[in-house]
């Protein structure tokens, strides 16, 4: 929870040694230094030694870069790469992979037009997973399927657009993975909240007192690079969206139309992110 105002951190605040703004830690990446006094990304908070917190937007691990600010943070040598950034980014995105491996072993994935629109039918499903390099008209038809099985409640499945259909099949075990639907279960939370970090990190950046450090705004680029180089854009026009399925306007930030697949993560392509 943010305190206007307020300077002092409590046991579950962190301080961000960019914008200097106290956030949750759900809010924020941890960073340590290794033992050649490189600075590590702490994916899961509990590698030993003093953290030092960053927002969790690439843009503001970015900055933190530029401006030497972890040796700063860590008042210590520390030796931050120019990749961080996109170090990060494929940590997240792997951490989310892998737990979506693991709700297929749990059983509570389907895959396949057929048996995903089969799973719709039957069962209620959790979310909908689509590569980013499918078609629009398969994403279309499967949005058609959530709303004639669930109808209005058709908006509240997420819609997760954040990997190529080569990370699925790895993830998966399976060849040629565009679309998969989930059905609920504690490993399939685990993943969705993995992919709002994800989706997060690579989100644009408010240009609002939040992100500013000093007087200075952190500007912010969705542009992914590294690994995400070979996935085609996601689509995001007015024609795009009805094609998907989402009704006019569900990919506009902050506003959510009603339509099928309202909700939609996505690798931050288009000119709008609409997140669970």
């Amino acid at each position: 929870m943010k305190h206007p105002g307020k300077t002092v951190e409590t046991d579950s605040e962190r301080t961000c040694i960019v914008t200097r703004k106290i956030r949750a830690p759900s809010e924020m990446l941890r960073f340590v230094i290794g033992p050649d006094e490189s600075v590590v990304f702490d994916l899961k908070r509990n590698l030993p030694g003093r953290g030092v917190w960053v927002t969790a937007k690439k843009p503001i691990v970015a900055e933190a870069v530029k401006r030497q600010a972890f040796a700063k943070g860590f008042k210590a040598k520390a030796r931050a790469a120019a990749t961080l950034p996109d170090d990060v980014d494929r940590l997240l995105e792997q951490g989310a992979l892998q737990a979506l491996s693991m709700c297929n072993k749990a059983g509570l994935v389907s895959t396949g037009a057929a048996k995903v629109e089969k799973a719709i039918a039957s069962a209620p499903i959790a979310a909908m997973v689509h590569a980013t390099d499918g078609g629009a008209d398969g994403v279309r038809k499967i949005g058609q399927a959530l709303t004639r099985a669930y109808g209005e409640a058709a908006v509240s499945v997420p819609r997760i657009i954040l990997f190529a259909s080569g990370q699925l099949d790895l993830a998966l075990g399976r060849s040629n993975v565009i679309h998969a639907a989930l059905k609920s279960g504690a490993t399939c939370k685990a993943f969705l909240e993995r992919c709002r970090h994800l989706s997060h990190y690579r989100s644009e950046i408010v240009a609002d007192a939040d992100e500013t450090a000093s007087s200075e705004t952190v500007e912010g680029s969705t542009e992914i690079s590294g690994s995400d180089a070979e996935r085609g854009p996601v689509q995001a026009g007015a024609d795009d969206r009805n094609q998907r399925g989402g009704g006019p306007d569900h990919c506009q930030q902050d506003r959510p139309e009603r339509g099928s697949g309202a909700n939609v993560m996505t690798s931050g392509r288009g000119p709008g992110i609409e997140t669970i």
